[in-house]
């Protein structure tokens, strides 16, 4: 195939992978549609993920991110797993945004209580990381109800601003990911009061 022509779908996809089609054949040998046919005469759907990730790396000599990578792809688009879902069936939602705001003080806040509870009224958030990790994880809960774990990552950028990350892991369900989505999203967009 040249470098622009376009892949024929010969099935509907359920959801878009990650890679694109010209990526994926690039980097394995062969495109979206297949390996689909691939996997489908080989381990075939029931085989798990782990299995079709193992197979693709041993059977097709694919490096073993890619190899997964294949397997998510594979897994979107049969329907197997949706967006941001993970192989345990929760889903996992990231947000970031790139603010002038110093990061000494955005730990800070984060892991005073007080300044905690202004932050996400309603919410309790609990450290479960040490205080001076790189990256700081919280459960995450609403009135005694566990709604996953938060993970804040804090990245100094050359020009001297903030990259903030929020990692939103075992949400229960799709729906609530894209509520999540949304939440953290408006949530990073007001993230001026961090300051």
């Amino acid at each position: 195939m040249t470098e622009h022509e376009t892949f024929t779908r010969t099935r509907v996809w359920a959801a878009e992978p990650v890679q694109t089609d010209d990526a994926i054949l690039e980097n394995t040998g062969h495109a979206w549609e297949q390996w689909v046919d691939l996997i489908d005469d080989g381990p075939g759907r029931q085989a798990g993920h782990t299995a079709i990730a193992a197979w693709v790396h041993t059977a097709h000599g694919v490096d073993g991110w890619w190899a997964q990578g294949v397997t998510v792809g594979y897994e979107r688009i049969t329907g197997l797993r949706l967006p941001g879902q993970m192989p345990d069936g929760s889903f996992s939602v990231s947000r970031t945004r790139v603010l002038a705001l110093d990061r000494d003080v955005v730990r800070e806040r984060l892991l005073d209580e007080g300044a905690r509870a202004d932050l996400f009224p309603g919410l309790d958030l609990v450290l479960r990381s040490k205080p001076a990790s790189k990256a700081l994880r919280f459960t995450l809960a609403r009135a005694d109800e566990p709604l996953g774990s938060i993970l804040f990552s804090t990245d100094l950028l050359p020009d001297g601003r903030l990259r903030l990350g929020v990692t939103h892991d075992k949400v229960a369900s799709f729906d609530e990911a894209e509520r999540w989505k949304l939440f953290w999203a408006e949530w990073l967009a007001a993230a001026d009061r961090l300051a």
